[in-house]
């Protein structure tokens, strides 16, 4: 058998997450939008493409649906421990977008409780200091065997 594709958890991840109008649903989740009308609202993304988008994020196991109205039956879209940890991973792609795409001032900002605005920063939870390329090693990288 030959080698295939590199096992990666970041293609891994992007089976879930990595489409456009999921990213877009969990960030108006983050920013308070629980209910499908402000999210399809706020996202801009059809409502057909939006419910698909949604159903794959609670099976995932990303939100949670709850019920917040019996008569007629409407539901609110929470996180859950895993949706909560994907808010660094959003305000390092937000901030990264700010520094390379956008045109202008960052279009969002944030103020820490220290009372400065926001400059989310990845480091080591063991050191603490910043992450940086020329301080990594790879340490394992496996493939995934071809007609497996």
């Amino acid at each position: 058998m030959t080698e295939g594709p590199r096992d990666c958890s970041i293609a891994n991840a992007m089976e879930v997450i990595g489409e456009r109008w999921s990213l877009l649903a969990l960030r108006e989740v983050f920013f308070g939008a629980r209910r499908f009308d402000q999210i399809v609202r706020n996202t801009g993304a059809s409502r057909d493409i939006l419910t698909a988008r949604l159903r794959k994020l609670v099976e995932a196991g990303i939100l949670e649906k709850r019920l917040y109205e019996e008569h007629p039956p409407r539901y609110e879209y929470v996180l859950t421990e895993a949706g909560h940890a994907l808010h660094h991973v959003l305000l390092n792609l937000m901030s990264w977008g700010d520094r390379y795409v956008t045109v202008g001032p960052p279009p969002t900002v944030w103020r820490h409780a220290c009372g400065e605005e926001l400059a989310p920063e990845t480091v080591c939870a063991h050191c603490r200091e910043p992450l940086r390329e020329k301080d990594m090693t790879l340490v394992r990288s496996s493939r995934r065997a071809r007609g497996s």
